[in-house]
């Protein structure tokens, strides 16, 4: 299932919209870990703006992608190998390398923990 997946600030966990399927444009769940593949990081620089000109974050950023796995209401982090990842409107316009902040765009694998709100790549 393709879906797209972004960090919801109220619940402190990731929501899970179906891209695909019955549930299309519906959140399908809140998940404290979510595994992808094929994943694209995508921004909206539409969105973008309007944080920039409000101060004030709204969803306009995550990741789309084949639904891999899902983890609810785990409490502790997750290890995952790979490399982290960052995104922060008022300093980046896309996701970057959390180390040399080089622009990513896409994975072949992504792992987001929303405990440690830690995503990382491979």
């Amino acid at each position: 299932m393709q879906v797209f997946v972004y960090f919801n600030l109220h619940r402190k966990l990731w929501s899970v919209k179906a891209l695909d399927g019955e549930r299309k444009g519906k959140v399908i769940g809140h998940f404290s870990h979510v595994v992808l593949r094929r994943a694209h990081f995508k921004v909206s620089e539409a969105g973008r703006q309007r944080v920039l000109r409000e101060k004030r974050k709204n969803v306009h950023a995550g990741v789309k992608g084949t639904l891999v796995h899902t983890v609810e209401n785990r409490q502790t982090p997750i290890e995952f190998a790979g490399t982290p990842v960052t995104y922060n409107p008022y300093k980046f316009n896309t996701f970057v390398n959390a180390v040399t902040h080089e622009p990513v765009h896409e994975a072949h694998h992504v792992a987001m923990d929303a405990v440690s709100r830690i995503v990382r790549f491979v």
